[in-house]
C-alpha cells in the first residue's frame, strides 16, 4: 500500500510540481502583483531566516523579527531542507514535495492499525487502499509546503497510540505518548483540542477495566509539559503575555468573518496577501498588532452575534461538503462543484459506515469519533481553507467510508445484516 501510494504520488508530483518550478513564480517566492501580496508562504519565509541565522523570525516579504505566527517543528525540518539543497531553490522545492509525498504515503501504515484493532483485517484493507489511492491526499501534498501532511501523520499515530494504551501501564509507552503529543502540538497546535477528550476516554478504559494507575498517566503529562514549555516561554516572552503556542488566533477570526465573505477565507485580511496590512504589521511590531486584530475580532463577535452564529454555520457546512455558495459554480476551485461534489459523497459515505461501526463496533468507535467532533471546532469558529484544514482527520474519514462501502457491498452480496457484519468483521 505504501508504495503504491507513494508511486502514484509522486506521478501527480511530476505533473503537478511544473508550476511550482516556474521561474515566472519564483518557486513560490512572494511577490507583489497589483497591490497584492502573492504566493505568500509564511513557513519558507521563516525557514529562510533559520538558515540565514536571523533566527525563527519574519514570517512576510518584510524583517518583522521574531514570530510566534506558526510552531516550529515544520519550519525547521524545511530550514534543514533549504540548508540542504538551497533557498528557494527547485531543488529544495521537489525535496519538500517529495517528503510531504512519501509522508502521506506512511500514512497507510496507522491508517491499516487503526482499522484492524477497531474493525477487523477486512476493513483494515479497505482502509489502506483507500489512503493509498485517496485523491485529496495525492492532491494537497502536491500542493502544500505546509505542515498539513506531516500534522496528519503525527495525529493519526496520536489515534493509533491512544487506542494502544488502553491496556498498558508501561512508563515508557505513556512518556513515548506525552512526547508525541508534544511534537504533534509544535506541529499543528490545533491537535491539543481533542487531547482532553482522549485522555478522558483512556482514563475510562483503565478504570472499567480496573487497571487504572496514575503513575503513568503523570509521566505522560510531565513529559508533555516539559517539551513545549520552552516554546511557551519563548512566545510568551516575545509577546509579554501569555501566548499558548502560536498568537494569532484573532488574525485568523478576521479572515472568516471579514466585509468579504465570498469565499470562506479571506486572504487580503493577512499582512501575507494585503500591502497595507504588512506595512502596518511592521510599523506596530507583530505583538501589537496581533493584540489590535484580537480586539477586532472581538468587536465582530459582539456586534454582530447573530451574523457571526451563521457564517459559523456556513463553515461547518463547508467542512463537510465543501459547499459555501448555493448552488456551487462550475468551476475547479475549492468552491466549485466537481469539489463539492466529491467531498459530499465521501462524507455520506463516513456517515454511513459510522453507523455501521457504532452498530457493530460502538466501544471501538468512540475513540474514532472524537477527532471528527472536536478537531474542526476552531476552524468552524475562525474560518475554512480548500481541504487543508480538514486533511489531519481525513485519515478517520476515510476508514468510515472503508466501513460504509464494506458494509454497502457485503449487504448486496447476501440479503441480512448479520452477513454484512460477519464479512466486514471478520478476524475481528
Amino acid at each position: 500500500m505504501i508504495a503504491v501510494a507513494l508511486l502514484v504520488r509522486l506521478i501527480v508530483m511530476h505533473f503537478a510540481s511544473s508550476s511550482l518550478l516556474d521561474p515566472a513564480r519564483d518557486h513560490f517566492i512572494p511577490g507583489w502583483e497589483n497591490g497584492h501580496y502573492t504566493f505568500a508562504r509564511e513557513y519558507e519565509r521563516i525557514a529562510k531566516s533559520i538558515v540565514t541565522g536571523e533566527g525563527f523570525s519574519s514570517p512576510y516579504a518584510y524583517p518583522t523579527g521574531p514570530t510566534a505566527l506558526m510552531g516550529p517543528v515544520y519550519a525547521y525540518l524545511l530550514a534543514g531542507i533549504f540548508k540542504l539543497f538551497g533557498i528557494f531553490s527547485s531543488a529544495s522545492t521537489v525535496a519538500a514535495l517529495t517528503l510531504n509525498n512519501l509522508i502521506s504515503a506512511f500514512i497507510c501504515l496507522p491508517v491499516f492499525l487503526i482499522a484492524r484493532q477497531s474493525f477487523g483485517p477486512k476493513i483494515a484493507v479497505w482502509s489502506g487502499w483507500a489512503w493509498a489511492l485517496y485523491p485529496h491526499a495525492m492532491a494537497g501534498s502536491n500542493a502544500w509546503i505546509w505542515d498539513t501532511v506531516l500534522g496528519t501523520l503525527l495525529f493519526t499515530f496520536l489515534v493509533l497510540y491512544t487506542l494502544k494504551l488502553q491496556r498498558s501501564n508501561n512508563y515508557l509507552a505513556w512518556l513515548g505518548y506525552g512526547l508525541l503529543w508534544a511534537i504533534a502540538a509544535l506541529t499543528n497546535a490545533n491537535v491539543l483540542s481533542t487531547l482532553p477528550f482522549f485522555g478522558l476516554w483512556l482514563l475510562l478504559r483503565h478504570w472499567r477495566s480496573r487497571t487504572l494507575r496514575l503513575g503513568p498517566i503523570m509521566a505522560a503529562s510531565l513529559m508533555f509539559l516539559i517539551a513545549v514549555a520552552p516554546w511557551l516561554w519563548r512566545c510568551s516572552q516575545l509577546y509579554g503575555r501569555f501566548v499558548a503556542l502560536r498568537g494569532n488566533l484573532g488574525l485568523e477570526v478576521m479572515v472568516g468573518n471579514s466585509s468579504d465573505t465570498s469565499r470562506p477565507s479571506n486572504w487580503d485580511e493577512t499582512p501575507g496577501s494585503n500591502l497595507a496590512e504588512l506595512q502596518k504589521f511592521e510599523r506596530l511590531g507583530e505583538p501589537a498588532y496581533m493584540a489590535e486584530r484580537q480586539q477586532e475580532a472581538l468587536r465582530v463577535i459582539e456586534t454582530r452575534p447573530l451574523w457571526y452564529v451563521g457564517q459559523t454555520l456556513r463553515r461547518i457546512l463547508y467542512t463537510w461538503t465543501n459547499i459555501w455558495v448555493f448552488p456551487p459554480r462550475w468551476t475547479l476551485d475549492e468552491v466549485g462543484l466537481p469539489n463539492a461534489l466529491a467531498y459530499s459523497i465521501i462524507s455520506v459515505l463516513a456517515v454511513i459506515g459510522l453507523g455501521w461501526a457504532i452498530r457493530n463496533h460502538r466501544k471501538e468507535t468512540i475513540p474514532l469519533v472524537i477527532p471528527l467532533i472536536f478537531f474542526p471546532i476552531v476552524y468552524y469558529l475562525t474560518h475554512q481553507d480548500d481541504g487543508r484544514f480538514r486533511h489531519p482527520i481525513d485519515p478517520v474519514v476515510i476508514i468510515f467510508v472503508a466501513c460504509g462501502l464494506c458494509s454497502f457491498f457485503s449487504k448486496r452480496g447476501g440479503s441480512s445484516e448479520r452477513r454484512a457484519t460477519q464479512e466486514c468483521s471478520v478476524g475481528k
